[in-house]
């Protein structure tokens, strides 16, 4: 009986070590370098946004962040990476709106709600909408009233079915009650490429792929696709305000780990990004490029908020038909 009670006590006893030793390692967080994995190639307003993440978190914390780029699969090469990571907040995924995209439409072989943990917003930024000079619209009100009149006549350009920008089309068709031709390229660059030379008229498109063209006016700019104006370009309405009332169509980047990630670095990770994505001079260089730092949340808070954008996005998915070939 004595020696069953010393080994209940020492089996208690090393449950307490082992919890102790993980509460510490947790609250020393973060003591080596930090992978950050985005499934983009270098470029871009995800891995612009990461690295301004990255710096500033390294500044904060003197430890590295390193961001590493693994492009492939429609950016489910990199998810894998993170999803199949040690849970121990040394691998973090930085991604947009495309990662739940490619749970709806069974890109990723897993369900993206269990895989990965949601942490922290970094950033939100509407989109524009852009047409073509050529075309004689002043506004949205205009645009939609020409696409009636002649159904089936104007495109707009996409980087591909299934992308958020795809859905956002699909919605602004669905809520304007017109009928327009999908174009989908093989990105973002090559759809603004033909915008400009005709062979398209419409387009939602990123302020930083936009700003050059509507500065040496080979485009023009009709409305921001977000719930309120930005101050890069202040003269332009919402589509909420402008014509459909209740649309938003917003990027954001955030941060996810993987299943298991224990909560102390969850929420130690949340309360830096949430620092340093509000420094007044991260404010001024997310503005420069159209965008603005995420609200604050917890990540309770940011779960709740991923799984309702989720079954709206299921919803938006299934009522449009869209489907991968």
């Amino acid at each position: 009986m004595n020696t069953c009670r010393q080994a209940v006590a020492l089996a208690g006893f090393m449950c307490v070590a082992v919890h102790a030793h993980a509460q510490e390692r947790s609250t020393a967080y973060p003591i080596r370098p930090v992978r950050v994995v985005i499934g983009i190639a270098p470029g871009g307003g995800l891995d612009t946004m990461t690295r301004v993440a990255a710096q500033r978190l390294g500044e904060r914390w003197g430890q590295t962040f390193v961001v590493d780029n693994r492009p492939g699969g429609g950016t489910v090469l990199g998810m894998d990476l993170v999803q199949q990571a040690a849970p121990d907040g040394y691998t973090l995924l930085c991604a947009s709106e495309t990662l739940m995209l490619n749970g709806v439409l069974k890109r990723a072989r897993y369900d993206v709600r269990e895989a990965f943990v949601p942490i922290v917003r970094l950033t939100t930024q509407p989109y524009l909408l852009v047409v073509n000079p050529a075309l004689p619209v002043g506004s949205v009100k205009e645009l939609i009233a020409h696409a009636k009149a002649k159904p089936g006549a104007l495109s707009y350009g996409t980087p591909g079915v299934g992308t958020a920008l795809h859905i956002g089309w699909e919605r602004f068709a669905a809520m304007a009650g017109i009928d327009v031709l999908h174009v989908p390229y093989k990105g973002a660059a090559a759809a603004l490429i033909e915008l400009m030379s005709g062979q398209i008229q419409m387009i939602i498109t990123t302020t930083i792929s936009a700003g050059t063209h509507l500065k040496s006016r080979k485009l023009k700019a009709l409305a921001v696709t977000g719930p309120k104006r930005i101050e890069l370009y202040p003269e332009l309405p919402t589509l909420s305000e402008a014509a459909l009332p209740g649309y938003d169509l917003t990027n954001s980047y955030a941060f996810f780990g993987p299943f298991g990630t224990p909560m102390a670095i969850v929420e130690k990770i949340n309360a830096a990004v949430i620092h340093v994505m509000h420094l007044p001079e991260t404010r001024k260089v997310l503005a420069a490029d159209g965008a603005e730092a995420a609200p604050a949340a917890t990540p309770a808070e940011f779960k709740a908020k991923f799984a309702r954008d989720y079954a709206e996005l299921e919803k938006t998915i299934a009522t449009a038909n869209i489907k991968l070939h």
